[in-house]
């Protein structure tokens, strides 16, 4: 138990060695079972993380450190607070979902299975690394068995996906490591010793910096996250990589992947460079409405069920960017929340695609329509999965975009109202694209086409549970959460402090006691 961060994060690992030892004589059924396996005991180990959380400490528990390579300074460092636990917590649960959503997948299982378990490994190792360079070989890892699964396993188009996602993260990755690696360069003089990647000691390095020069590292490390929440304009990349890939990546891509880049820029360009957060806070912020709006409006455009979703990402996490960026209480707690809110509701709605197109065997809106009276079980899972993902009280997404919007309307009517329209336009592009898919003359086609099956049940079932747990009891997410956004507040805007955050615009920075709660 006192290394439980560390087998969380490698066991994944076994399984793949147990992949990659059985070779081929490894049947396709034995492949599913070692993943399935693996991936609900990682979910029951990170459960144990839970019980050994003070809800009430605000810094890093658990905290595992040994040195790596002691002559540069590179150690083995990781430990959770009450942001990172729940992206943890995220993650372990999705996979043995995503897991059970490939059953059905033929070609080379064990290799597809093998990409899953590193690809596990890799996220869980970004959300606890507290060393630099081992957040940077996490970061990097997740791009190959991603890579992987979309190119292996997607659609026709699957090659151009693949490739445009891998370039567009790995030149983002390049800013984030020369970002690092300066970093490096000051911390022997700064504190007096020999150099490190130590994110707390690191802190203490960029608070010597000159502001001009902590400013170009703020852009550095917020390019690098930018391109993987992603945010308007590097953005592109994701529709094309949703729509291509299998069902289960892009459950793992908008549950997770995703969440690494907001997650960054809470961690490292809040934490290492606060001063240059405010100064770029307005920008920021802008960059974040016009994503919003810009994602909604390609969304209510789209034939494509899948594309359609992936807009509703771009739209979605631009609210994530926009309450991290408010530096209020309930802009900053409704951000992290509506990371995990986001995960499980744009989960939902891309396992159910993935149903219906094994069904249907198509995703254009226009081919669809009457599926409702064929198989009324699933359409049903996706209206409360679409319900979830608008933001109707009651379920998870309402508390984290009504958190959002107070908290960014505390600072700037102008921001906290445009993004209260988004909402609006999300409500019409899903219900819309619901209504053509489910309602209307049904398809000669499809009209014979199954309904939910067993196994199906199995996926949907504990994902749509927590849609409503979450949403009816947020505190159960808000305990651990608060103390630790609180100390981010504390550390960007402290009590008192004024800044020129906005210069020019509509847009005043409240701290927390002032207006942030």
């Amino acid at each position: 138990m006192s290394h439980l961060l560390t087998v969380t994060t490698f066991l994944p690992l076994v399984g793949l060695v147990v992949l990659v030892v059985g070779g081929r004589a490894l049947k396709d059924d034995a492949a599913r079972g070692v993943a399935l396996v693996v991936t609900l005991a990682t979910f029951v180990l990170s459960l144990a993380i839970i019980g050994r959380f003070d809800a009430a400490q605000p810094g890093f528990q658990l905290v595992e450190r040994a040195n790596w390579v002691e002559s540069i300074g590179l150690s083995y460092y990781v430990g959770i607070d009450g942001i990172s636990i729940w992206m943890v917590l995220l993650t372990t649960f999705l996979f043995p979902v995503a897991v059970l959503a490939s059953w059905r997948v033929e070609k080379d299982v064990r290799m597809y299975m093998g990409a899953m378990l590193l690809l596990e490994t890799a996220v869980v190792g970004s959300f606890v690394a507290l060393d630099l360079l081992l957040f940077f070989i996490f970061f990097e890892a997740i791009l190959v068995p991603m890579y992987l699964l979309i190119g292996g396993w997607g659609g026709e188009r699957r090659i151009y996906a693949a490739v445009k996602f891998f370039l567009f993260t790995m030149a983002g990755s390049a800013f984030l490591l020369l970002a690092t690696l300066f970093l490096y360069s000051k911390s022997g003089a700064a504190l007096g010793g020999g150099n490190t990647f130590s994110l707390p000691q690191l802190v203490q390095v960029a608070g010597t910096l000159p502001v001009a020069t902590a400013r170009w590292l703020f852009l550095g490390f917020f390019i690098a996250f930018a391109v993987k929440v992603p945010v308007f304009p590097l953005h592109t990349w994701l529709p094309d990589a949703h729509t291509e890939a299998p069902t289960a990546g892009s459950v793992l891509l908008a549950g997770v992947l995703l969440k690494v880049g907001t997650y960054g820029l809470i961690r490292f360009n809040l934490a290492l460079f606060p001063d240059a957060a405010k100064y770029f806070a307005t920008f920021v912020s802008v960059l974040a409405v016009i994503g919003i709006i810009y994602g909604a409006v390609c969304a209510l455009i789209q034939t494509d069920i899948k594309r359609l979703v992936a807009y509703s990402s771009v739209s979605h996490l631009g609210f994530v960017v926009l309450g991290i960026f408010a530096f209020t209480q309930q802009g900053v707690t409704g951000g992290v929340l509506q990371m995990v809110n986001h995960g499980l509701a744009t989960g939902a709605l891309f396992l159910l695609v993935g149903m219906v197109y094994e069904r249907t065997h198509t995703r254009d809106l226009g081919q669809m329509g009457g599926l409702a009276s064929v198989m009324p079980w699933l359409t049903g899972a996706f209206l409360f999965a679409v319900f979830a993902s608008v933001g109707l009280p009651g379920l998870n997404s309402f508390v984290g975009e009504f958190l959002i919007i107070i908290g960014t309307f505390a600072v700037s009517h102008w921001f906290g109202s445009v993004a209260a329209l988004a909402v609006i336009l999300a409500a019409i592009y899903l219900l819309w694209s619901y209504q053509r898919m489910a309602y209307g003359p049904v398809h000669d086609e499809h009209r014979n086409v199954p309904d939910v099956s067993l196994r199906e049940v199995v996926v949907l079932a504990p994902v749509l549970a927590l849609l409503l747990v979450f949403g009816v009891y947020p505190k159960l997410l808000t305990d651990r959460i608060d103390p630790a956004t609180t100390a981010v507040i504390r550390h960007v805007a402290p009590e008192g402090q004024t800044t020129d955050v906005g210069k020019g615009l509509p847009f005043k920075v409240t701290t927390a006691s002032e207006g942030g709660g």
